[in-house]
């Protein structure tokens, strides 16, 4: 690491607040949005039917028959809605590209582009944009060139360090979104060729195979190999037994998550529209704590590492800081396992009514039995995400000791739906 600095070191005074920044939030589907908005994100993106966006392959992506829906719930909250339109774009596809803007224009704040044709689509039909990650904006030249460009904001490359964060916001006049939590790509911003290689599917068109996450068994070849009669040169061969090599740890900005809103950042970006709504609404609702904190100057590194523990939950690979403290990041890699949450969520059944009166719900139980006392999950795309802990049971004038697979139950929590799935939360053992 290049000028290593330890972000849980007590640091200077800090500099004056310049302003609160947007927390977005990413949304998969109606479920994590209604999540992400119940957590406090200030704003959320979205992918539209799968088409020129960074995860089309994924099904984490919103119809065109949602997209109205999704931007009335943000409006109501508040809150801004973003669309990614960040894959290239190929000459025959241009027309398209013009008639999803087209489309999508009275319901979207902005839409994230990656693509100079994305750009002057959005210039000529007036829709406000922000320019990807994906065009690896790494200096202030470079963002202020998009603003002349009529960039309203730069997502600036995973590159940057801090310091440069802070020089960017400083000297180029736009403003600038930076990513503060979730998985991180081995190429350099996310530019891979990896998936089309060994699959023929391209990450720049957004259906990227992951084949860095698997673990690999590297050898070495001697390019200089001795000929016929000559004595082999020593230690040119070696081997790596199988490891997760490519496979790049998460990003967790928490620890230093007040030094990253003093640079002045516009926006904090949460990475994960192909994860899930427990993700969105845990991830969301620390980065919601920290950055109150620091605004009300509260902020310490006791909250820091109770929000990691929080975060700590739900999916994730290994945390690092990933590259906000020197080029290349120190111990960038994971040393193995696809998820290091410490809780796991296990498929219980669904709602089949809920009483406002009395404030219950009846449960098919239709897989994992729970009991008093568990904490239970009910994902549904207006409920979002509520969590609680199951109090006594109640069945047919009965207080069952637990709910078994095949019966139902009441158990009193906060509103919910009919047909929302429900979840216990268990803690994960090794």
């Amino acid at each position: 690491m290049n000028n290593p600095v330890n972000p849980l070191l007590p640091q200077d005074a800090p500099p004056p607040l310049r302003r609160r920044p947007e927390i977005l939030a990413p949304a998969g589907d109606m479920t994590c949005l209604q999540a992400g908005l119940d957590a406090g994100a200030d704003a959320v993106y979205l992918g539209l039917g799968g088409a020129f966006n960074m995860r089309s392959r994924a099904s984490a992506n919103f119809t065109r028959e949602e997209l109205p829906e999704a931007s009335r719930r943000c409006r109501e909250r508040g809150a801004k809605l973003y669309l990614t339109l960040n894959s290239i774009v190929f000459e025959g596809e241009v027309a398209e590209v013009e008639a999803i803007l087209r489309f999508v224009k009275p319901h979207v704040d902005a839409v994230i582009v990656g693509d100079w044709a994305t750009i002057a689509l959005c210039r000529r039909l007036g829709v406000p944009f922000h320019v990807s990650t994906q065009m690896s904006c790494a200096n202030s030249e470079a963002a202020a060139f998009y603003r002349e460009m009529g960039a309203t904001r730069v997502i600036l490359a995973r590159e940057c360090t801090l310091a440069e964060v802070a020089e960017i916001v400083r000297k180029s006049g736009i403003e600038v979104e930076a990513f503060v939590h979730g998985a991180q790509c081995v190429a350099e911003s996310g530019r891979c060729l990896l998936s089309h290689e060994a699959y023929g599917h391209s990450a720049n068109r957004g259906q990227c195979h992951q084949p860095c996450r698997d673990e690999y068994v590297i050898q070495s070849v001697d390019r200089y190999a001795p000929r016929e009669g000559e004595t082999p040169r020593e230690g040119r061969k070696f081997v790596v037994t199988p490891s997760t090599v490519l496979s790049a740890k998460d990003l967790c900005s928490l620890p230093f998550l007040d030094r990253l809103v003093r640079t002045g950042v516009a926006s904090l970006k949460i990475e994960g529209r192909a994860r899930n709504p427990e993700y969105v609404r845990t991830v969301v609702g620390a980065y919601r704590a920290a950055v109150d904190a620091v605004a009300d100057g509260t902020f310490s590194q006791a909250l820091a590492e109770r929000l990691v523990e929080e975060v700590s939950k739900v999916f994730h690979r290994e945390f690092s800081f990933g590259l906000f403290f020197g080029r290349p990041g120190e111990g960038q890699f994971n040393s193995g396992g696809d998820t290091r949450a410490t809780t796991v969520k296990r498929n219980v059944g669904v709602v089949l009514h809920y009483y406002a009166k009395a404030g219950a719900a009846q449960i098919q139980v239709q897989d994992q039995p729970f009991s008093p006392g568990d904490t239970i999950q009910v994902h549904g795309p207006t409920t979002g995400v509520v969590e609680f802990t199951a109090g006594p049971l109640q069945r047919d004038g009965e207080t069952p000791a637990s709910a078994e697979k095949g019966m139902w139950v009441t158990v009193a929590c906060p509103r919910v739906r009919a047909g929302d799935k429900v979840y216990r939360i268990a803690p994960r053992t090794p």
